[in-house]
């Protein structure tokens, strides 16, 4: 059976004592953004987690940031962590393009099933009563036995290459269909990107579909099912579904709302408009 996507902050505070839990905090933020997620991991977090840092944790040497990394890559990192097969791994993060959804993804993608993201993040964890503590953590660890599989679907992350493919067929006569996550005037190019050097506006027959649709501003948690199934619903139910956004984070907030609702066919485009939108050889729509 096919772990849940998601937990709420009380069932993973019942995981808390469970010695195969494992918390991972999951912070990044935007360049531009004036915060440092590992300043605020130090600063507070979930009683004995361990920071996972999406940029260091990723293909070495790559032009973009935190390009996904190999499966033997993902393996070594994981069990220099101390990671074990048996892990329930739980993640959270406390930041505005919910990375946790990018870790999960991560989990996913190289075959490991029992991950889940605590809805609400840090600040549920915190109001549910979860146990919390400051300064710098220790990182004296066992080495794990974590072992990945070959990627779920070998099609499961898209290169430029193969984007450019599905972009030069007619809408109507793609076997995928381009979910954007960007917010909206960012996709229709009325304001510029926050990494510079970048065409605005996105790929020719995208749809967009902003990442914080699906969160309820009042709480912060991922919508409900029903909610999503709403948000969800002009997508085709015929076709595959490969997300992307700026750079591969908020692209994978959209594969953990489609997962919820029980959309399989699904693939994120990890290069995303930090690389098609640095490239003259890829179209642009406003």
């Amino acid at each position: 059976m096919t772990t849940p996507p998601l937990i709420s902050a009380k069932d993973a505070i019942a995981c808390f004592d469970d010695d195969n839990t494992v918390f991972l905090d999951a912070g990044f933020h935007m360049p531009n953004s004036e915060r440092d997620a590992k300043a605020e991991f130090i600063e507070k977090r979930i009683k004995g987690a361990m920071w996972f840092d999406i940029n260091a944790i990723a293909l070495p040497d790559s032009d973009y940031p935190h390009t996904m990394p190999t499966a033997p890559l993902f393996q070594r990192h994981m069990q220099v962590m101390g990671l074990m097969q048996q892990s329930h791994v739980i993640i959270y993060d406390n930041c505005p393009t919910f990375p946790s959804a990018r870790v999960w993804f991560m989990f996913r993608y190289f075959g490991f099933d029992r991950v889940q993201v605590i809805n609400g993040g840090l600040n549920a964890w915190e109001a549910a009563g979860g146990a919390v503590t400051f300064g710098a953590a220790e990182e004296n660890h066992s080495r794990g036995d974590f072992t990945t599989n070959d990627p779920i679907e070998t099609d499961g992350v898209l290169s430029v290459h193969s984007m450019k493919r599905l972009v030069q067929k007619p809408t109507n006569n793609r076997r995928r269909q381009i979910i954007d996550a960007r917010p909206e005037d960012r996709f229709y190019g009325r304001i510029a990107e926050p990494r510079g050097g970048l065409a605005s506006g996105h790929m020719p027959g995208a749809m967009n579909i902003p990442f914080n649709n699906l969160i309820d501003p009042d709480t912060g948690m991922i919508k409900s099912k029903e909610e999503l199934e709403v948000i969800f619903a002009e997508l085709d139910a015929e076709k595959q579904i490969v997300t992307t956004c700026g750079s591969g984070v908020t692209a994978c907030l959209l594969l953990l709302g489609l997962a919820v609702i029980g959309r399989k066919d699904v693939a994120i485009y990890d290069g995303s408009w930090t690389e098609w939108g640095s490239r003259e050889d890829c179209p642009v729509s406003v």
